[in-house]
């Protein structure tokens, strides 16, 4: 099932950014995606990892709710560039993060540093350093919220 959804992402992909939707092009494209597909099998990278269909679902919340999170903090950040007095708190911080693998850490570490006023400079196994533009913004990641969310995503739910 992984590789069937594999090819047709993969052609629906090609069809977007070709345009051509001429006969002897779509068959061209059709074929060229089976050769990816069997080269791809052959060589083992469709996998849980390299091509993450059991999140698809998940991706539908994780998603709006990342966004939801860049607005605010985008937000929080503009509110603090207009103040007069640019009264900023810079903090580090240090992360445990509750995620089982490698692509997990990376998607609680690319969401911290995809909402403004945050960045993770570092990671070691499951410990994230992080810079935030205020200490209310490091606090809000000590207490664990988007971890926990970043977490259910990563369990598909």
């Amino acid at each position: 099932m992984r590789v069937i959804s594999f090819g047709v992402i993969l052609y629906l992909f090609w069809l977007a950014l070709s345009g051509y939707f001429k006969p002897f092009l779509l068959i061209g494209g059709l074929i060229c995606t089976l050769f990816v597909l069997y080269a791809s099998r052959r060589m083992k990278l469709i996998d849980t990892e390299s091509y993450p269909a059991h999140l698809f679902p998940a991706a539908s919340t994780y998603w709006p709710w990342l966004l939801w999170e860049i607005i605010k903090s985008g937000w929080n950040v503009t509110k603090v560039i207009l103040r007069p007095r640019l009264s900023i708190s810079p903090a580090m911080t240090r992360l445990v993060a509750s995620q089982h693998s490698a692509a997990g850490i990376a998607t609680y570490a690319n969401s911290i540093t995809l909402t403004p006023g945050t960045i993770t400079t570092g990671v070691k196994g499951n410990i994230l350093t992080v810079h935030a533009l205020e200490r209310g913004g490091a606090l809000d990641l000590e207490e664990g919220g988007m971890d926990a969310r970043v977490t259910r995503f990563e369990r598909g739910g």
